[in-house]
């Protein structure tokens, strides 16, 4: 079988388990093959299926993270290294991104703080768009710090990068001119797909009955690491816009939405009135 047929072949198989098929199926071939997405798409002819393709295949079909079987997610204009117990990049948080883009411009914060800051999802999206900033990354895993510390090497991101094993911004001291939050925000109760149900860390997943319960712990330390002029980015669930309001607006804060590129609210920006 040819490359061509081969991607049809898989796409249609894994139309069961994955909302884009097709897009598995090429990253899975390149990975095969040892060779970038967009190199396999210009010319698929230059290539042979490996053997080892249809085993990536099958790693799919049981509902294994394409992240994880890849060792990689792209986020932003980076490459981060993931792996299991690892929360998966995904592209609605780089709304927040987006947002501290907009509010500083190339100009860019100076010091950031990534709460919960997992392989360096956040910290280090903002680092590389501002060569000039530097940043201290919290997370409560050992082992997700590593893969941060990792992914610090790789980026050549480690002189301007502490990342710290902490408890939210416990014992974090300082005045920050960007402070960033993905927080687990799904419900207990909430269903998921298997690949995130039966892969992801819980921990980075769910956050009480309502979703709410890191919000209430977080808002509430923020006023005291915010520097003057400075804003807080926190993610949120598409349906949570007026609760994390409430409870940032009664914490002092002036709050924005910024919808994802599907129209969602996904980031709440927080600033001094």
């Amino acid at each position: 079988m040819d490359v061509a047929s081969a991607l049809r072949d898989a796409a249609q198989r894994l139309a069961a388990v994955s909302d884009t098929p097709r897009l598995d199926a090429e990253l899975l071939m390149a990975y095969a093959l040892g060779v970038e997405r967009q190199a396999l798409l210009l010319d698929p002819t230059r290539f042979v299926v490996p053997d080892r393709f249809a085993e990536l295949v099958m790693l799919r079909m049981r509902h294994e993270p394409i992240a994880y079987i890849l060792g990689y997610r792209d986020f932003w204009t980076i490459r981060l290294g993931v792996g299991p117990g690892v929360l998966i990049p995904r592209p609605d948080s780089e709304t927040l991104i987006e947002a501290a883009v907009g509010h500083f411009g190339s100009a860019g914060p100076k010091h950031i703080l990534d709460l919960g800051t997992g392989p360096g999802t956040l910290l280090f999206a903002a680092l590389s768009e501002w060569p000039d900033a530097s940043g201290v990354g919290v997370d409560a895993s050992d082992a997700v710090l590593e893969y941060a510390k990792a992914n610090a090497r790789t980026l050549g991101m480690e002189e301007r990068t502490r990342l710290v094993l902490g408890d939210w911004a416990s014992g974090i001291d300082g005045q920050f001119d960007l402070i960033l939050c993905n927080p687990p925000y799904i419900a207990d109760s909430e269903a998921l797909m298997p690949d995130v149900a039966d892969h992801e860390p819980p921990g980075a997943l769910f956050a009480g009955t309502d979703g709410l319960d890191d919000y209430r712990r977080i808002i509430p330390d923020l006023p005291r690491l915010l520097a003057l002029g400075g804003v807080a980015i926190l993610e949120i669930g598409a349906t949570q816009h007026i609760f994390v309001r409430q409870l940032a607006e009664a914490a002092g804060f002036a709050v924005a939405c910024t919808r994802d590129l599907g129209g969602r609210d996904r980031a709440l920006t927080l600033t001094r009135p």
